[in-house]
């Protein structure tokens, strides 16, 4: 009996703390798998086309972070295929605008994004505004 105690006492055993240290890391690692896979699907079945245009929009308007208002002209070459877009540049001293324009924003299918930015007002000086960009078929 005596080397059966003997041999019991080398077997390694699980203090409670680190079994729910252990349990407490693989939660943590599902909880944070699932919260990826969620964000990861679509959830909603509608193209919003507007906010990757209006980034696009914005990288070819822009030089250095400061749209330019005539650069406005650029903003046709980065439509999505088979769509209008139309671009609206506005600050306190104006409104600069460029494609057709846009339906009114309740009509299905009107897809509206928009973004504080820095535009060039001229002579050097650059003041805030709003850029907005409308996507419709």
């Amino acid at each position: 009996m005596r080397d059966r105690d003997r041999r019991s006492g080398t077997r390694a055993q699980t203090t409670p703390l680190v079994a729910l240290i252990a349990l407490f890391a693989v939660c943590t690692g599902i909880s944070l798998y699932a919260a990826g896979l969620d964000s990861m699907l679509p959830t909603e079945t509608d193209n919003e086309l507007a906010d990757p245009t209006l980034d696009r929009v914005h990288d070819a308007v822009s030089t250095g972070g400061v749209v330019d208002p005539v650069a406005l002209l650029r903003a046709s070459r980065v439509a999505p295929d088979g769509y209008r877009v139309a671009v609206a540049v506005r600050t306190a001293r104006g409104r600069w605008t460029n494609g057709r324009r846009p339906p009114s924003d309740g009509r299905p299918g009107v897809d509206r994004a928009t973004r504080p930015v820095s535009v060039a007002a001229g002579g050097g000086e650059v003041i805030w505004g709003r850029l907005t960009v409308w996507v419709w078929r």
